[in-house]
């Protein structure tokens, strides 16, 4: 037992040891890469692409807006909550769709039952709103949705992922997971019956913004879409929906008590704000989908594909991602080098949940082929890429999380004052949109800490006697 001790004790010393040695490596490579992260983000900013704001429509929507805090027929008295056990099929009930022609109520419930079948999972949510976009592309808000909801898969992934699955309890991964896949899924059953609102206007040749009630859509977009349709202001409406989607997960999920205590008060959440979490990237520039690992092995390795993005510091904070949400969209839309390099990874690679679709080099689907050792950090800061067998785990999200029935919906209308009118306001470009080394500094942290934790339990397991 004494000598095994000894040699697990020598074993750890050369564990620590290879760490500290590798930290001046990280400290120059830290410097150099906030370096190119400066390059990068001056040539992603060379080419601005101004984006159109109406303010004499921002007047006219704001007055429109405080006339229906006193005036707008279905708006709910705060507190006042509808029942929450409804779904898309009793919504008529309580809408009068009596009052409507048979063709308003067959659109109705058309909308409705291609939004509950595209509101299945994050990938068919993430691939509704693209083909929203594709055909109707002055929705900008629905290509913001879809890199957004990217992201939203691949923080899904990573908690059963090879880094961040191993520093938290299962219970925490099941009660993170629920609280992304509902405000994923609440957004989508919200926006996404708006988006087909269009879209059959659209087809019609008239606004049918009148039937926005009757998806319980709240009172306060009505406007912003009778604006859309006569100037096509794709930044306003854009604005509006950030604003109206946030507030509406805010009570149902953020603010919601089981949350509250289970996810976002949780010394865990943290570990995952501190690690990727909060990181919103966009990748830039083609890659290939299902050939992703073959592009992998390839010399040399594309394991530095250029991100831009930003970093949420607060998700609990509704201000803050709102705010957020508007520098996104001006991320994306303000700068062309961007939206057209983000466009075309979007229409060349397959959204399924896993890194590997922008980090090939970095990351594998397959855990057969994953790394699996206590040296992730040393591997991660040593080298640029890591080689095939060794690379870390990111499954595809449907090969980890099952679908799940959705949950009732509480049905009231967030919008019961004047204080969200501040934030209808132009976006502003970041300076520095570059996440690249960001992003992978933020990856060789989490590597740190899970090796460390994997290093602590294996000494603590070791130490048990045997029974």
């Amino acid at each position: 037992m004494h000598s095994h001790g000894t040699r697990d004790n020598k074993k750890g010393g050369k564990d620590v040891w290879a760490w500290t040695a590798a930290i001046p490596h990280a400290l120059a490579e830290s410097w150099s890469g906030t370096l190119a992260s400066w390059q990068i983000s001056l040539k992603l900013t060379t080419n601005k692409h101004e984006l159109r704001w109406d303010y004499a429509a921002v007047r006219t929507i704001r007055r429109k807006l405080k006339d229906i805090l006193s005036s707008h027929p279905y708006l709910q008295p705060p507190g006042s909550l509808m029942s929450s056990t409804e779904g898309y099929s009793s919504i008529r009930s309580h809408n009068q769709l009596h009052n409507l022609t048979q063709e308003e109520q067959e659109l109705i419930l058309l909308i409705q039952e291609a939004a509950a079948n595209a509101n299945r999972s994050n990938v068919t949510r993430t691939q509704a709103y693209y083909d929203c976009y594709k055909s109707y592309p002055e929705l900008h808000w629905a290509l913001l949705a879809h890199m957004v909801s990217r992201n939203a898969g691949w923080n899904m992934s990573d908690l059963k992922g090879g880094l961040m699955s191993d520093l938290t309890d299962s219970q925490f991964k099941n009660h993170l997971y629920r609280f992304l896949e509902r405000c994923n899924a609440l957004i989508f059953q919200d926006a996404y019956p708006q988006l087909l609102l269009y879209i059959h206007s659209r087809k019609k040749g008239a606004p049918l913004f009148h039937l926005l009630p009757h998806f319980h859509i709240s009172a306060f977009m009505t406007p912003f879409w009778e604006q859309f349709w006569l100037d096509r202001g794709s930044s306003l409406l854009t604005v509006a929906l950030i604003i109206n989607e946030q507030n509406y997960i805010e009570g149902r999920v953020a603010r919601h008590p089981f949350y509250l205590e289970h996810v976002l008060e949780q010394p865990f959440f943290r570990i995952h704000e501190l690690a990727r979490l909060n990181q919103i990237v966009f990748p830039l520039g083609q890659v290939s989908g299902p050939e992703a690992d073959m592009m992998a092995s390839q010399e040399p390795p594309d394991s530095t594909r250029p991100l831009a993005g930003m970093t949420i510091p607060k998700f609990a904070d509704l201000s803050i991602r709102i705010k957020a949400g508007r520098t996104l969209y001006a991320l994306l839309f303000g700068y062309e080098e961007i939206f057209h390099s983000v466009l075309a990874f979007a229409q060349s690679t397959k959204h399924r949940g896993s890194r590997a679709e922008y980090w090939p080099a970095l990351f594998t689907p397959t855990l057969e082929s994953a790394m699996n050792n206590t040296h992730e950090s040393r591997n991660l800061i040593q080298s640029e890429w890591l080689p095939e067998g060794g690379r870390l785990y990111s499954p595809h999200i449907e090969e980890i999380w099952q679908d799940e029935s959705q949950e009732p919906i509480p049905r009231y209308d967030w919008y019961q004052g004047r204080v969200m009118l501040r934030h209808i306001r132009k976006p502003i470009r970041p300076l520095l949109p570059d996440m690249t080394h960001a992003h992978r500094a933020a990856l060789e942290k989490t590597s740190i800490v899970h090796d460390v934790s994997e290093r602590i339990h294996s000494h603590e397991n070791r130490r048990r006697p045997s029974r």
